[in-house]
């Protein structure tokens, strides 16, 4: 009794080790890939003018950035639209190597939207080891800056923040905007800081008047001034002092076994690129396209 016991406790600790242990998803090899005619690429979901849906339709400039890439290779496009988690990291995880526990042993073949830094690639936890390693970040395909818009018929011109302490200026709540703009010249814009839930909305309270002026990414407030058609709203200068990091370029992920995927997906974005597909995809949402560092020339 006392064995059949023991048998039954060590049954029972062999299966919670293996519960503990994070399973990771298989990754599909470039062979597989191309013999499927499909390339899986994760997207971010509701993110205008990137990655979202219109009546049922994948619209933005990522979703026909991935139909580009996936036809250069011969394949079509299925796309996982990804829901935020709490961090990046967390992101990779879910889509490049191990899987989300909703859907459990699938993962992306290539992942957009993510930072092309090296200082970001080679992150490392509290002890030396690297966040990331299993993933390889390739490709960077476009370049973003922050971007302030204002309505001309309540301010003259957006010269520099400074102007933000006589204004209220709207900025999605928790965004590095809102952060900036609460410290900078000594807390001084911090009382006039109106909160939303994104930049959407925070643009559409500039439209409202409730706010004079808003911030946010390059791409999305280009995106909105041509959804809004006012020529009443304007960009400003962008003048952001003690702002740090304000250029950034962004590229794609796959997992680290699959560098070939990664090879093969660059020859295809350096067309893009060097024939001007890509600009004018960017064009049609009304965004300034502006090349990364990569292929950028003095």
């Amino acid at each position: 009794m006392r064995r059949l016991l023991a048998g039954l406790c060590l049954l029972a600790f062999c299966a919670l080790v293996q519960a503990q242990v994070p399973h990771v998803a298989k990754v599909r090899e470039f062979d597989d890939i191309i013999d499927s005619g499909v390339l899986k690429v994760a997207l971010y979901q509701n993110f205008p003018p990137y990655s979202y849906m219109v009546d049922g339709e994948a619209r933005g400039v990522d979703v026909e950035l991935a139909e580009q890439l996936a036809g250069g290779l011969g394949l079509k496009v299925e796309l996982l639209w990804i829901s935020p988690d709490e961090t990046l990291d967390d992101d990779l995880r879910n889509f490049i190597w191990r899987g989300h526990y909703l859907r459990p042993g699938i993962v992306a073949d290539v992942m957009l939207r993510v930072p092309y830094d090296r200082e970001f690639s080679y992150k490392q936890n509290e002890l030396g080891e690297l966040i990331n390693e299993l993933v390889v970040m390739f490709g960077p395909y476009q370049r973003e800056r922050w971007q302030s818009a204002f309505d001309q018929r309540r301010l003259e011109e957006v010269s520099s923040v400074a102007v933000f302490q006589y204004h209220p200026v709207g900025v999605e709540v928790e965004s590095v905007p809102s952060f900036y703009l609460s410290s900078v010249l000594n807390g001084n814009i911090r009382k006039m800081l109106h909160h939303y839930p994104s930049t959407q909305a925070a643009f559409a309270a500039m439209q409202d008047g409730e706010v004079d002026a808003t911030m946010g990414m390059r791409g999305e407030i280009d995106w909105l001034l041509k959804q809004a058609n006012d020529s009443n709203l304007q960009l400003a200068d962008n003048a952001y002092p003690n702002m740090g990091r304000q250029v950034w370029d962004l590229g794609m992920a796959v997992h680290e076994s699959n560098r070939q995927l990664a090879y093969a997906i660059e020859g295809v974005l350096e067309g893009l690129i060097g024939d001007g597909s890509l600009e004018r995809i960017y064009a049609g949402y009304g965004l300034r396209y502006e090349l990364p560092g990569l292929y950028q020339t003095d």
